[in-house]
């Protein structure tokens, strides 16, 4: 059995290491793996579903141990692959919501913000969490997606690029316009964006379909 750290928070050569010791059926490598993706994954569903994150990021992992031996690349592409399929379980548990209509369960709370070191996630410094999952949600859609990518997930505008089925530079800069709100809101200076941009009956309006040959 190949040996990883057993905290998720190991560099990315270990990580790379428990990738592909999971795929080759180390369970103690995939737990790794879990332990650094689930609480990334946890908080970019809970901007999309709400309390119903967990359901999804749960049909979300049946499809990512299916077809884990099958994926190809690092520990960032794989961050970024996992995003890609919770996207379309979120979108499609949204469709089935939409089918089904019920009252709304509150939000799932946001989380401590993933990737301390990365600059964006300054502009989010000081927002109670419940705030900074309401205002992220509040932003235009591909701005609150290339933000929740981004600062959340931590992807790279490349990997980010390709969950949302754009080039890494219009990535880029939805997130910037959408951090760049998000900073007018919390001084007073910038009034909400218009309700209802993230996709509240399930429909995917950008046209992409996220990284190829997920579904």
């Amino acid at each position: 059995m190949t040996r990883v750290r057993e905290n998720g928070a190991g560099g990315g050569d270990d990580l790379d290491r428990a990738l592909r010791a999971a795929q080759e059926g180390d369970e103690e490598a995939f737990r790794v793996l879990y332990r650094d993706v689930q609480p990334r994954l946890i908080r970019f569903a809970g901007a999309l579903v709400g309390a119903d994150a967990e359901d999804v990021t749960s049909e979300a992992w049946l499809q990512i141990a299916r077809d884990l031996p099958a994926f190809r690349g690092d520990i960032d592409g794989f961050r970024g692959w996992t995003a890609t399929i919770t996207r379309h379980r979120a979108l499609d548990h949204l469709r089935r919501r939409a089918r089904r209509p019920a009252a709304d369960a509150p939000a799932e709370e946001l989380l401590t913000l993933a990737a301390p070191s990365d600059t964006e996630a300054l502009a989010l410094d000081g927002i109670a969490t419940g705030d900074a999952l309401r205002l992220i949600a509040e932003l235009p859609r591909d701005q609150a997606e290339a933000v929740l990518l981004r600062v959340v997930m931590g992807l790279d505008a490349k990997s980010a690029g390709k969950v949302l089925g754009k080039r890494p530079g219009a990535v880029r800069t939805a997130a910037h316009r959408g951090l760049r709100r998000l900073t007018e809101r919390l001084a007073g200076t910038a009034p909400p964006a218009q309700a209802g941009t993230l996709p509240a009956a399930g429909s995917d309006k950008t046209g992409g379909t996220g990284a190829e040959g997920v579904r």
